[in-house]
């Protein structure tokens, strides 16, 4: 590919030549079809702006007016697959707004969609559509029995503004924004997800090792007042109460290993991801290839994304074995995790894989399921790639 005035060849326009190549004749087809094309879009935008700025002062206009710019979306879709088709101009697909769950409710969903950029250059297009469809149709049709000899010339003329058009209106110029806005939705998750985390946190505490101690006060104050009278009874009684010490103890182990367990940050994710597989209901291969250690927040989420995979595979797969592969490859990190259970398993919204794809794409990674009923499962997760601070730290 060469350049010239720092535009690439490939997206530069065509030459003009005064033949009817197939590339004219495609050319041809777009500029007839702009009028009807453009009557249908120029009528659908303004019977959706009038009606929902007409009803914006009740409850319904300004949800009426974020459905018809997503549906103004997708007529810029359609324009730009008709460009690609006819005009060989390939413009890239703006990223979609986030649903209201991943935006953090109905309203933040609702004033993102009302102030989409993407939304608002295809109503300015499809506006501007009319009149210029109107042109190039009554141009080209008269252009085929009058201006025969230099009708590829017009028709190249004609179609190079629609080229410059499509990019100009329909290509995702404000990714940038778009890009600036997801992350502050992901924000939203992550600050959701840690306030969830606190609040198992607390009513693990609360249900389990905290009200043990507080039956186990109890039950020394209790012997306390019985160790004269019957020492036989207290010596029970502190027999009993060294047990749910005991107990307590575990408790509040298992509960720091699900905070941030000292194996892994001891160890790493290989002896880390043993130990999880050994608590495995089922037989578990884990096959860690790391060249090093990754940041200590990434080794922490790829700890927890097969802590909670493994633990489906527990209670839900049937399966009789499982596997754990973590390699690197370039700037991500890929987790696989399969098994030869049931199957049927999806991250459709409300499950728990859903939720794991949540918090991996508040952090720019990738969840992926695929899972044949009676097939068994793989679940592929990417995280992005981030080096531990002090380089050099040897291999998990």
């Amino acid at each position: 590919m060469t350049m010239s005035q720092g535009i690439p060849d490939s997206d530069r326009p065509p030459p003009v030549r005064a033949v009817f190549s197939a590339l004219t004749w495609k050319e041809i087809a777009h500029l007839v079809s702009n009028m009807p094309v453009a009557i249908v879009g120029f009528v659908y935008t303004v019977v959706m702006v009038s009606v929902a700025g007409g009803l914006s002062v009740t409850a319904v206009g300004l949800p009426l007016l974020a459905c018809g710019l997503y549906l103004s979306r997708q007529l810029g879709r359609l324009e730009r697959a008709r460009a690609r088709v006819l005009l060989g101009v390939r413009v890239e697909e703006p990223s979609p707004i986030p649903g209201p769950k991943r935006a953090g409710g109905f309203f933040p969903w609702l004033w993102t969609s009302i102030k989409d950029p993407v939304g608002w250059r295809t109503v300015l297009y499809e506006l501007v559509r009319l009149p210029w469809g109107v042109f190039t149709f009554t141009v080209v049709l008269t252009g085929l029995f009058v201006l025969w000899p230099v009708l590829p010339y017009v028709v190249r003329m004609l179609a190079n503004a629609d080229r410059a058009m499509v990019r100009g209106l329909l290509s995702p110029v404000d990714e940038l924004e778009r890009r600036i806005a997801e992350l502050e939705s992901d924000r939203g998750v992550v600050v959701d997800t840690a306030a969830a985390d606190l609040r198992r946190i607390e009513r693990d505490l609360h249900d389990g090792a905290q009200a043990r101690l507080v039956a186990l006060a109890m039950g020394l104050g209790l012997a306390k007042e019985k160790l004269l009278e019957d020492p036989e009874g207290a010596a029970a009684m502190v027999d009993e109460a060294h047990g749910e010490v005991k107990l307590a103890l575990q408790e509040l182990r298992d509960l720091a290993r699900g905070i941030h367990p000292a194996v892994l940050t001891d160890r790493g994710l290989d002896a880390a991801l043993s130990s999880v597989a050994s608590r495995c209901v089922v037989p578990v291969k884990v096959a860690v290839d790391l060249p090093a250690r990754p940041a200590e927040a990434i080794e922490g989420i790829a700890y927890f994304v097969v802590s909670e995979l493994l633990q489906n595979v527990s209670k839900h797969a049937e399966a009789r074995g499982a596997s754990v592969e973590v390699w690197r490859a370039g700037a991500r990190l890929l987790i696989r995790v399969s098994d030869d259970g049931r199957g049927g398993a999806s991250a459709a919204g409300g499950s728990g894989l859903a939720g794991l794809a949540e918090r991996l794409g508040a952090v720019d990674g990738v969840l992926v399921v695929v899972s044949p009923e009676g097939e068994g499962t793989v679940v592929t997760a990417e995280l992005p790639w981030r080096d531990r601070a002090g380089a050099g730290v040897g291999r998990g």
